[in-house]
């Protein structure tokens, strides 16, 4: 199942290198303030559908354009979803990607009976491949990852990202940003959660935070993280945090301090986030 999500993801890789030579040609349209989708992220949407699909017809797909479907029949019964559903965000860091910065990624994740069992975060401007199978450890390019050794949040490095898509949590955001900035050694902000996730499992983050993050946005960096020794969670600490639209991951001593500062905050999630959530999850 890995090796068909990795040739899926470069397949999706080879579309996106291809149009960043010429970003001026790449249509956009607008989704929604503040969050765009190019014909790039729609047509990596359907190479990795289609991809995976021959292999796997009777799979579920849960993309960020198509919503969720499956190879043989389409649309879903949410009530009785798929046993296996692929999940997947063909361009991580959209906005990015049309300003030519090349921060952006593929993120493809199989969720088994609602558990992340294989993950896939290719990073095509870096070549850079990061893959995850449940029980057997995360890897980078063959390099086996784990997270940092760093055990208190005072020195730590931490990624986030900006709840652009929930500005009514944006009060919220900030009041914890000035809580973990006063703490920690540094927050970065590179607009890719998937590519933030990676870096935790690598060890390259020492934690990360976000708000408003959806499944296909989390899935593949939560197993990465967890394959390379680190622990993924709510702000409550809590596993539910894939449909939450709030994640915090980490070495697992920042995480708990993490998890401590965070805890209060108690936001719901959107109505989508619900609605996506399968039966029993």
């Amino acid at each position: 199942m890995l090796n068909i999500a990795v040739k899926a993801a470069r397949k999706a890789g080879t579309l996106i290198n291809r149009a960043s030579l010429d970003i001026d040609r790449v249509r956009i349209s607008q989704k929604d303030e503040n969050d765009f989708v190019t014909e790039v992220d729609e047509a990596c949407e359907r190479v990795i559908i289609e991809t995976l699909a021959q292999s796997f017809p009777n799979h579920g797909f849960l993309g960020e354009e198509s919503g969720l479907t499956t190879g043989a029949t389409g649309e879903v019964n949410q009530d009785n979803p798929p046993e296996f559903i692929w999940v997947i965000d063909p361009l991580d860091g959209t906005t990015n990607f049309i300003h030519g910065m090349p921060v952006y990624a593929v993120s493809i994740a199989l969720m088994h009976k609602g558990q992340i069992t294989q993950a896939v975060v290719f990073d095509p401007s870096r070549n850079d491949l990061f893959i995850a199978s449940k029980g057997k450890g995360a890897f980078l390019n063959d390099r086996r990852l784990r997270v940092s050794r760093q055990d208190r949040i005072e020195g730590a490095l931490i990624g986030t990202g900006f709840p652009f898509k929930r500005l009514e949590h944006m009060d919220a955001y900030l009041a914890m940003f000035k809580e973990i900035s006063s703490k920690a050694a540094g927050l970065r902000r590179p607009g890719a959660a998937a590519i933030d996730l990676a870096y935790v499992a690598a060890g390259r983050y020492d934690a990360f935070f976000e708000l408003g993050l959806m499944p296909w946005d989390a899935a593949a960096g939560s197993l990465l993280i967890t394959e390379a020794g680190g622990f993924v969670g709510n702000f409550q600490g809590d596993s539910d945090y894939l449909f939450a639209e709030n994640i915090v991951a980490g070495s697992p001593k920042v995480f708990a301090q993490m998890v401590n500062l965070l805890s209060s905050y108690k936001l719901p999630a959107s109505d989508l986030a619900q609605r996506l959530r399968p039966a029993g999850h």
